[in-house]
């Protein structure tokens, strides 16, 4: 048995360990090794310092010995999640190390040894004193990393990505992204010798620059008003966004939206973005150019809103749409029938 073949087995075994043993029983293992850390010497940040990702606030830390850290909680919110330490723990992890937010089946391909071996959380003292457990500031890209890789492969099988993950697979594939820009551009600010120079907050304004750009492609593209307007239009009770829609919604957005927006937008999409078990891998907005798709339904989209404003009715507002935005597809006849 070869090396990788080994680190395979140990990755299985350590999988079958942890799930058979009952949640109580991984609380407790979990415990008695953070309460074993604390018990020795930890050490004391030198450094510490606060940078933002996407609007969230990072902490950070390096220790005496060079090691970067990123405080626990603040790592998780840095990709999208939100839960914090369980039953006095100081840390979220399986019998076997893997942390929690590295469970899902579908990251088991994606976690490699080496990632599984950097996941182990540091107990440190911050500079007053005070107890922190962190995690190696290295871990966050790969980490981001694993789940573009799981979303990508979603995306190549034709399946639908997971709802209550998609949006960590968005703020992921933008700390991949935004990582990538601020890394080379301090490799080449320590070759020149502008690190020096710069002002400290430099990289934070790139960073931020960026991430501006970022959010705006994946921001949501429809706001609340266009359904609100749909359902006082019909004269349905509007309860907000975190209700289901009635399916027949799905069917007026691509009637008003995308079925006017160019000649055969309609098929090149349900080409691209098929329906799979009842469900679309991905909503159609992700598959429109930044450059001009984007620009092009938000323009869309404002004036039909305003027209939306104007209108008593639904049967009005239908005249008029009809009137100002002509569908440009060759779908009419199939959309007629859904009203």
């Amino acid at each position: 048995m070869d090396c990788k073949d080994k680190d395979e087995s140990k990755m299985v075994g350590g999988y079958a360990r942890a799930d058979s043993l009952s949640a109580e029983k991984r609380r407790e293992i979990a415990r008695k090794a953070a309460h074993a850390r604390w018990d020795a010497d930890v050490p004391q940040a030198e450094h510490e310092g606060e940078f933002n990702i996407g609007g969230r606030t990072i902490r950070a830390a390096v220790l005496p010995n060079g090691k970067r850290l990123l405080v626990q909680g603040t790592f998780l919110q840095a990709i999208g999640r939100s839960r914090t330490p369980k039953a006095g723990t100081g840390v979220m992890a399986t019998v076997d190390g893997l942390p929690f937010f590295l469970q899902p089946d579908m990251l088991k391909p994606f976690v490699t040894e080496e990632l599984r071996s950097s996941t182990t959380p540091i107990f440190f003292l911050d500079k007053s004193g005070k107890r922190s457990v962190a995690y190696d500031a290295q871990l966050l890209p790969k980490v981001a990393s694993a789940y573009v890789k799981a979303r990508n492969q979603f995306i190549k099988n034709d399946e639908p990505l997971p709802r209550q993950y998609i949006h960590i697979f968005e703020q992921c594939d933008i700390i991949v992204n935004a990582l990538a820009v601020v890394g080379i551009t301090a490799l080449v600010d320590e070759a020149t010798g502008y690190q020096d120079v710069r002002d400290r907050l430099a990289l934070q304004e790139i960073l931020d620059k960026y991430l501006r750009k970022e959010f705006a492609a994946w921001a949501r593209c429809f706001p609340a008003e266009f359904y609100q307007e749909i359902f006082r239009l019909r004269g349905w009770a509007w309860k907000g966004m975190r209700v289901n829609r009635p399916q027949c919604v799905a069917r007026y957005t691509m009637d008003l939206v995308y079925a006017r927006l160019a000649k055969g937008i309609v098929d090149e999409l349900e080409s691209r973005n098929p329906m799979v078990n009842g469900k679309r891998k991905s909503p159609f907005y992700w598959w429109l150019t930044e450059d001009i798709g984007h620009p092009a339904l938000a323009q869309h989209l404002h004036a039909v809103i305003g027209l939306m404003r104007a209108c008593d009715d639904w049967s009005q507002f239908k005249k008029m749409i009809d009137r100002a935005f002509p569908r440009r597809d060759d779908n009419q006849l199939k959309l007629d029938l859904i009203y």
